[in-house]
């Protein structure tokens, strides 16, 4: 079972429903101890970093989701379920995240427009990652956001996306995975992920 982590933010219905067309037995879930019993977990997220942390933590769930990750289980985190893993964002002024990963969660400048909203290219920069097998280089993949994650250790970058410059839009380091872009918006691309992300649970 993948539990998908109900903390009250997050396009829940739409990750659930992609893990599902995929074969995953895919659960949203406000229960601590169900996350614990899962096999894998999904961590998704939308709007801004301090609004979802207080979500988090009013929801008590943020232990479970470190527990998940400690654990070694499959972790995927999406959207803004990748930026509360390091371990500051910067939005509305300065908070702390789980601090899963070293660096800051920072906002754009100089680029086109903000939010960066649509698809964009995901360039692979770490070999073997077992979520991106069978998805070519500079495949196209939809973002909406319009902070980023700044990694203190380049060797969780697993892939990076040029808007304005390169930034990064996915990790990786041991079991946890993380995206920045919608899998779940992503079409065959996104399904892909998220089939690679049930094989690898399983």
């Amino acid at each position: 079972m993948i539990a998908v982590v109900d903390y009250g933010v997050g396009n829940l219905h739409s990750v659930t429903k992609a893990l599902q067309k995929v074969g995953a037995d895919a659960r949203v879930t406000t229960d601590w101890r169900e996350v614990e019993r899962a096999q894998g977990v999904v961590f998704p997220g939308v709007g801004a970093f301090k609004d979802s942390m207080d979500a988090l933590n009013r929801a008590d769930l943020g232990k479970a989701v470190l527990a998940a990750v400690q654990s070694g289980k499959p972790f995927l985190g999406i959207c803004v379920g990748l930026q509360m893993l390091f371990e500051v964002g910067e939005e509305f002024g300065v908070s702390q995240g789980l601090g899963v990963l070293g660096g800051r969660v920072v906002k754009f400048k100089d680029v086109p427009k903000i939010p960066h909203l649509g698809w964009n290219q995901i360039n692979i920069r770490k070999a073997g990652n077992p979520l991106l097998e069978g998805i070519p280089d500079g495949s196209y993949v939809y973002f909406v956001h319009s902070f980023y994650g700044v990694p203190s250790d380049p060797g969780v970058v697993a892939a990076t996306t040029d808007y304005g410059g390169d930034f990064t839009s996915m990790v990786w380091r041991d079991n946890v995975f993380a995206t920045q872009f919608h899998p779940e918006k992503s079409q065959a691309v996104g399904l892909k992920l998220l089939e690679n992300f049930k094989r690898y649970v399983g």
